[in-house]
C-alpha cells in the first residue's frame, strides 16, 4: 500500500539531472545579459595553470563570490593581471560545466577598478570603434618618404609646437609647415582637434600631419581617448602620426592614427628624412656606383685584352696580308683582261667600221654610180618599168637632177 502511494506523488514529466542541467545551462549561456556582462569585485584567491588562470573574484560588501577563469591565449590581452587583492572590473561570460553542474565566469579582459567608470567607458568605447574597424591595419596610410608640405595640429603655446618647428628645422631645412592651432587640455578640445584636422582636409596642401601634445595628466589627454577626435583621424585622407605625451599607454587617438610614437620630437624625426642622412646616403651610393663602374671598366678591359690575345694566336695579320695579296693579283688579273677584251672589241669595231663605209651608198654613188627615182620615191631598177614622159629623180654623188624618159631601151636590144 505504502509503494502504491509513494509512487503516485512521481510525476512522468520528472527531468533527470542532465536533462535539469541542459535546461540551467540554456539559460545561463544563451541570455543575452549575461553573454557579454561587465562585474566588479575583489580577488580573494588565483591559480595559475597551464590552461590558463582561475581566479575567484568576490563581493567587496559580503561574502558572494565567483568562480573565474582566463584561457591562456587571452592572458596577454588583459590590462590588468588578476592578484590577491586586487580590485578588478571583469568583462566576460557566464558558463555552465554540466560535469559539475557549476557555473563561472569566461574572462576577456580586466581593468584595474581604481580607476573606476571611466576606464569601463574607455574599454566600452574602444570595444566598439575596434568591432567598426576604425583600428584595423588595412585602414593605415603610409608615411612619405620627402614631404614637401607637413601640418601641425597643436596648441600654439605648448611646448610640443616648439620642439616640432626646431626638429624640422634642424632635419629638413625649407620644409613648408602649416600650423592648424587646436586646444590640446579641457572639454572644449575634442572639439577643436577634430577642427583643426577638418582644416587641414580641407586646405589640401599637406602631405603628412603632426598630432601632438607634451606629456600630462592622464586627466589632462583625455581629450585624446574621445570618439570625435578619434573619428576624426580615421575619416582623414591624410596620413597622421601622434606624438601624444611620454612613455605610456596608448591613447585611442594612437590606435586610429597611421604612425603612432611617444612624444611630439619623436613624430618630427620620423615624418621626414635627415638632409645629413641623406646626404651621406647619397655620397654612400655615388661610392657605389663609381665602384661598379670601375669594375665594369676593368672587366671590359680585360675582355679586349683576351680577344687580342686570341687575335694574335690566330695569325690574323698575315692572313690578312695574304689575302691583300691575293686581291692586288686577281686585280692585276682582271685589268689585264679587260685591257685585252676591250682591244679585241676596238678591231672588230674597226672591222665593222670599214665594212659599212664600203656598204655604204654614198660611196658607190661617189665611184660614178647614180640612184634612179620614180616619181613615188622608190628606186627604178628596171628600164622595163618606165613610161615615156615620166618625170625621174637622178642622185649622184654631190647633188641630183630632174629628167624626163623620152625613151626606154630594154636590155634584151
Amino acid at each position: 500500500m505504502y509503494s502504491e502511494q509513494k509512487n503516485s506523488f512521481i510525476p512522468d514529466s520528472a527531468l533527470s539531472v542532465a536533462g535539469l542541467t541542459d535546461y540551467i545551462q540554456s539559460l545561463l549561456e544563451e541570455d543575452s545579459v549575461l553573454r557579454q556582462v561587465w562585474i566588479t569585485g575583489e580577488v580573494s584567491s588565483a591559480n595559475n595553470h597551464r590552461a590558463g588562470l582561475f581566479f575567484t573574484l568576490k563581493d567587496t560588501d559580503s561574502t558572494t563570490s565567483i568562480k573565474c577563469v582566463t584561457w591562456r591565449s587571452v592572458i596577454p590581452k588583459l590590462a590588468q593581471m588578476p592578484a590577491v587583492g586586487e580590485q578588478l572590473i571583469i568583462l566576460g561570460s557566464i558558463r555552465l560545466y554540466p560535469a559539475r553542474g557549476e557555473y563561472q565566469l569566461t574572462v576577456w579582459q580586466a581593468i584595474p577598478a581604481g580607476v573606476g567608470l571611466q576606464a569601463l567607458r574607455f574599454q566600452q568605447l574602444k570595444n566598439r570603434l575596434t568591432a567598426e574597424g576604425l583600428f584595423d591595419e588595412e585602414r593605415k596610410q603610409p608615411l612619405p618618404n620627402h614631404p614637401q608640405t607637413i601640418a601641425v595640429v597643436t596648441s600654439p603655446t605648448a611646448a610640443a609646437w616648439g620642439d616640432i618647428k626646431k626638429t624640422l628645422k634642424s632635419r629638413y631645412p625649407g620644409l613648408q609647415v602649416l600650423f592648424s592651432a587646436a586646444t590640446v587640455q579641457g572639454e572644449q578640445a575634442p572639439t577643436s582637434i577634430a577642427k583643426a584636422i577638418q582644416r587641414v582636409e580641407n586646405d589640401g596642401r599637406a602631405e603628412v600631419l603632426i598630432l601632438g601634445r607634451g606629456g600630462g595628466a592622464v586627466e589632462e589627454l583625455a581629450c585624446f581617448n574621445d570618439e570625435r577626435v578619434v573619428r576624426a583621424i580615421a575619416d582623414c585622407s591624410i596620413p597622421i602620426i601622434t606624438g601624444i605625451g611620454h612613455q605610456r599607454d596608448e591613447s585611442l587617438a594612437d590606435l586610429a592614427a597611421d604612425v603612432r610614437v611617444h612624444t611630439p620630437t619623436a613624430a618630427a624625426e620620423i615624418v621626414v628624412p635627415s638632409l645629413d642622412d641623406l646626404y651621406s646616403q647619397h655620397c654612400d651610393r655615388i661610392a657605389a656606383l663609381s665602384e661598379v663602374v670601375n669594375y665594369s671598366v676593368e672587366a671590359s678591359q680585360n675582355k679586349i685584352q683576351t680577344l687580342r690575345n686570341r687575335l694574335q694566336r690566330y695569325q690574323l695579320d698575315k692572313q690578312v696580308e695574304q689575302e691583300k695579296i691575293a686581291l692586288t693579283w686577281k686585280r692585276e688579273k682582271l685589268v689585264q683582261a679587260m685591257n685585252s677584251k676591250s682591244q679585241q672589241a676596238k678591231q672588230k669595231l674597226e672591222l665593222l667600221r670599214e665594212k659599212l663605209i664600203t656598204l655604204n651608198p654614198r660611196a658607190v654613188l661617189q665611184r660614178g654610180y647614180a640612184v634612179v627615182r620614180q616619181e613615188n620615191g622608190s628606186i627604178a631598177r628596171d628600164a622595163a618599168e618606165l613610161e615615156v614622159g615620166e618625170e625621174l629623180l637622178i642622185q649622184f654623188g654631190k647633188g641630183a637632177a630632174k629628167v624626163k624618159v623620152v625613151e626606154t631601151v630594154s636590155s634584151e636590144q
